[in-house]
């Protein structure tokens, strides 16, 4: 499984989303620190769950990293998120 494909589980197991982008960037950050050969270092995440409703954006990206944490501490160098709930993906 790749690590994509573990975020996405984790995130809709976690969250129920319903919406979720995993997108790995991992490309746009050859020569950086923290890139390896095959990538699947730098992930860009868009998540819309009711989840959040009532979270403030802190809260929000502390819930998603809690859900990673294993894959924060292993494989995953950055993370980028933008967490919504239904409202705010609408306006």
């Amino acid at each position: 499984m790749t690590v994509k494909d573990i975020i996405s589980e984790k995130l809709h197991a976690a969250f129920a989303p319903t919406h979720l982008d995993v997108i790995d960037e991992s490309h746009l950050h050859e020569g950086h620190m923290g890139h390896r050969p095959g990538g699947e270092t730098h992930f860009r995440v868009n998540i819309v769950s009711d989840g959040f409703e009532g979270k403030t954006r802190i809260e929000r990206h502390r819930m998603i990293n809690a859900a990673l944490a294993v894959e924060l501490a292993g494989p995953i160098h950055a993370l980028a998120l933008k967490a919504q709930t239904r409202a705010e993906a609408s306006a």
